[in-house]
């Protein structure tokens, strides 16, 4: 692998994990925010990330396992390794009490309006949902490392679904932390650093799997990546699409993330 293709695979990595950040930003300025804007773009990036997914990375895994084992053991394989990528994440997901899970966002509304005793709990909540986007954002970091890696256009559109996906686990770091600590500082921070697990991911991804990295490693994890993206669209992003806004906005921006996608995929095929 080159240099230069590992740099910037990295860079994407970064560059989606540090929107947290971003999330963070938007919860400071929440009554100037339109909330169906947010759910238009997570429609728009599960979008992208459903169709890619089943479109893009899951053939061209099929194709590296087929080449390396035949058709239909390849075939299987990679079936099977698209379903350890979704048990992977659901595990996780199930690991991580609902409370404290930065994907289970129906409290973020109710803590812009903490009672004055509830500071500690509030600092907790914080504290624990850049716990849990650190652990999710593991195989998420890996999932944009190993696009960008393979492909870069590829690269960059998981990059920015991704980037867009954790714009509401930013907010549900820096509101509780904020209404805690009254420290806009402290709570962007700990929100922006919170997504620094992405790149840690890919990088530890990186260096544990490059000693041993052929076709048929690539097609497991690339598959692997593919049911990641699909769980994370499918039990994260229109859920939470959703609860920002209405059913018709996500999904009209589900269909648009598709729709662009594929558009970007006939440019550069």
């Amino acid at each position: 692998m080159e240099t230069g293709n590992v740099l910037f695979a990295l860079g994407l990595t970064i560059f989606a994990g540090l929107s947290t950040g971003i999330g963070s930003l938007m919860s400071f300025f929440a009554k100037e925010f339109n909330p169906k804007i947010l759910a238009g773009s997570l429609g728009f990036s599960a979008g992208v990330m459903i169709y890619v997914s089943f479109v893009e990375i899951f053939v061209k895994a099929r194709d590296a396992l087929s080449g390396y084992y035949g058709d239909k053991t390849g075939y299987m394989y990679t079936v099977i390794a698209f379903f350890a990528g979704v048990a992977v994440i659901a595990i996780i997901d199930k690991l991580i009490p609902s409370f404290e899970n930065p994907h289970e966002i129906s409290h973020i509304k109710d803590a812009s309006r903490p009672d004055k005793h509830e500071d500690s709990r509030l600092l907790r909540m914080g504290m624990f949902s850049a716990l849990a986007i650190g652990i999710h954002n593991f195989p998420e970091g890996l999932a944009t490392f190993m696009g960008a890696l393979t492909d870069p256009t590829l690269g960059v559109s998981i990059a920015v679904a991704i980037a867009i996906h954790n714009i509401p686990e930013g907010i549900a770091v820096s509101v509780p932390i904020y209404y805690a600590t009254k420290s806009k500082k402290k709570a962007f921070w700990l929100s922006l650093l919170s997504g620094l697990a992405e790149p840690v991911g890919a990088l530890l991804g990186y260096f544990i799997l490059r000693s041993v990295f052929n076709d048929a490693t690539f097609g497991l994890i690339f598959a692997s990546v593919a049911g990641i993206m699909v769980y994370i669209s499918l039990d994260e992003l229109l859920p939470t699409a959703e609860e920002y806004g209405e059913h018709h906005i996500a999904i009209g921006g589900l269909i648009a993330g598709m729709v662009v996608m594929a558009l970007s995929l006939l440019l550069f095929a």
